[in-house]
């Protein structure tokens, strides 16, 4: 049996070499010389099995100063594809992105997480298949699917990412410690991600609208609450998938709260979508969802409007320990209950401007969500890329037994 390739200690690999072309740029093998120290004839070693492995495309000759003009190499973002699903408590998206994360295909169901596990998965191999069949519709069509790479889902609940498998989700019966990447590798036998919808939003949002922003965090607010936090650039997870669950946190009695001091509900259950319907009902008002207060706030009522806008000072009073504890420099506001007004954050901003530190809120901006519907999409192929175009993920896939076996 043959000992795979491996890099040599302290020279980069074919991986490393591969990271310089996910930007787009096309670069020569002189010029990769210059930029890693490498010996042409290393550099040639990695660069052709990055090519063999179809990563990498000619891309056309560079500007002669004497002799043969040189080739180009460029990056080749449809030599995989990724399946990136987002799920909902009450909406379901499958999209197929190429491995620069542009979306090329995306489909679109109401569908009820509350149904369990099965039926929902189902769908998602179905609409993911479908996909899948038809490259010749693609944004940038294809005569044939690109093999997947991976795929990437955002649950409404909390997950251990380790194992793709979510722990006590409230809104999620009979989903506690199901199998997902199992349920879905037995059609679709690829790697498969699993994480909470907040991180894949935040994810999404980062990408889309905060590329240059280190220290960001996003808040969902719909059917539950939740946050994802973004630290030096990274997804903050914790120590076992837990960071950013806000919404189990008890809320303190702030001065401007209509709340009794014995009140010692969570921000969820004071928050929420369904808690804000829950207590314009108390008010005589039929209010069933989140869907329903977003109308009613749209149709202008001043209730609606007003309770909006207290969850969102009750949001504030935690967010405030956030602003102090992480120091973020923005934080985004998304879900259901943020696309009808400014009426949430406006609670939001008043809280935290005036209870957080004045270090901590002087360039600290607090703003709703511009990433539209496909941020979730979005983050979960990130979230796949990440793990699988690095660089020691590219050293496994360009050696001699993996092209082999792609080549089969």
């Amino acid at each position: 049996m043959t000992e795979p390739l491996r890099p040599s200690p302290g020279a980069p690999g074919a991986g490393d070499l591969f990271q310089l072309f996910r930007g787009g740029e096309a670069r020569t093998k002189s010029e990769l010389c210059a930029l890693t120290g490498l010996a042409r004839s290393t550099v040639s070693l990695r660069i052709d099995a990055l090519v063999a492995a179809d990563l990498l495309r000619p891309a056309g000759e560079a500007a002669s100063s004497g002799g043969r003009p040189p080739a180009r190499i460029a990056f080749n973002p449809l030599a995989r594809v990724v399946v990136a699903v987002d799920l909902g408590a009450t909406h379901g998206t499958v999209a197929v992105t190429d491995l620069a994360g542009a979306i090329l295909a995306t489909t679109r169901a109401e569908l009820q997480i509350a149904a369990g596990p099965e039926p929902v998965l189902d769908w998602v191999v179905e609409a993911a298949s479908a996909l899948l069949a038809a490259p010749q519709t693609w944004a940038t069509p294809q005569p044939v699917a690109p093999p997947v790479i991976g795929i990437g889902i955002g649950l409404p609940g909390p997950v251990e990412h380790s194992t793709g498998r979510p722990t006590n989700p409230p809104i999620m019966p009979g989903w506690d410690r199901f199998d997902v990447p199992a349920y879905i590798r037995r059609t679709i036998d690829v790697p498969v991600l699993v994480d909470n919808d907040v991180n894949v939003l935040a994810l999404g949002e980062h990408a889309i609208s905060w590329p240059d922003t280190d220290d960001l965090v996003y808040v969902k607010v719909s059917t539950g609450i939740g946050a994802g936090i973004i630290a030096g650039g990274e997804l903050q997870r914790g120590a076992l998938g837990a960071a950013g669950d806000i919404g189990h946190v008890q809320v303190p009695v702030g001065r401007d709260s209509p709340r009794t001091a014995d009140d010692d509900r969570d921000l969820e259950a004071i928050a929420s979508g369904p808690a804000i319907a829950t207590e314009l009902r108390a008010h005589g008002i039929d209010a069933m969802s989140s869907r329903d207060v977003a109308a009613l706030i749209r149709a202008g009522d001043r209730t609606a409007i007003e309770t909006t806008r207290q969850a969102g000072r009750e949001i504030g009073e935690v967010l405030s320990v956030v602003v102090n504890l992480l120091n973020p420099s923005v934080i985004v506001l998304g879900g259901t209950m943020t696309r009808a007004g400014e009426h949430l954050l406006t609670g939001v901003r008043e809280v935290v401007y005036r209870r957080s530190m004045p270090l901590a809120t002087g360039h600290l901006g607090i703003v709703t969500s511009t990433a539209g519907e496909e941020a979730g999409v979005l983050g979960a192929a990130i979230m796949v890329l990440r793990d699988a175009l690095s660089a020691p993920a590219i050293d496994a896939m360009t050696q001699p037994r993996a092209l082999d076996a792609a080549s089969t």
